[in-house]
């Protein structure tokens, strides 16, 4: 890969990282629930989500799996499922005040489990990662440090990108202390999670 292709990348990669998605509406509900230092297990997550991802395309797996019919279907609706129910969680989440400091609501183990997740099963980024990083891999050089380049460039770009969420979340909507103020933040971010899970389901291979 060379300097030119991997300038190219990089730009490609902000770009990716800056499109408001999942990974974005899940770093700001974690900022807004637990705070910025807690919200970084969800990006550590978030991150492991993408390694993941590249690793798939890394290994062909990726276009079987958007060739097959019914792997494409099974993690489509898992996705969905699993976004509309971070939906309804944080809609019914507790309606208290940011207490960032004392709030045990979510082991760190979970929250990194959930960022993973959250990446980890979605099939637009298989199909996006397909469509977007052979174009930046030479055929002709070695693929393994290729990739690796890749996925640490994406990994950079995306722990900044979902930091900032994260931080913006955290000092600013936590001001909204009063208890109707975090039901309304509550039900905003789970008509999110939720609207994004409506999305996928209308998502097709030939997308």
């Amino acid at each position: 890969m060379t300097l030119h292709t991997w300038l190219a990348f990089f730009v490609a990669c902000w770009l990716i990282s800056l499109s408001p998605g999942a990974g974005a509406i899940k770093s700001m509900s974690t900022g807004m629930r637990y705070g910025y230092r807690k919200g970084l297990y969800n990006i550590v997550g978030l991150q492991l989500g993408v390694v993941f991802l590249v690793a798939i395309v890394a290994a062909g797996l990726g276009a079987v799996l958007a060739a097959s019919s019914m792997a494409f279907t099974v993690i489509k609706w898992v996705g969905v499922a699993y976004l509309i129910w971070l939906g309804i969680q944080q809609w019914r989440a507790e309606a208290k005040p940011m207490e960032f400091e004392t709030d045990h609501g979510a082991s760190p183990r979970q929250l990194i489990l959930e960022g993973f997740l959250v990446n980890a099963s979605n099939p637009k980024g298989i199909i996006f990662m397909l469509a977007v990083l052979p174009q930046f891999i030479d055929p002709h050089a070695p693929q393994l440090q290729q990739y690796v380049i890749c996925a640490a460039s994406l990994v950079f770009t995306d722990l900044v990108v979902m930091s900032g969420y994260t931080l913006l979340a955290s000092k600013v909507l936590s001001a909204l202390r009063e208890p109707h103020h975090v039901t309304w933040l509550n039900r905003t971010f789970g008509s999110l999670f939720v609207g994004a899970g409506v999305l996928l389901a209308t998502f097709k291979r030939s997308a």
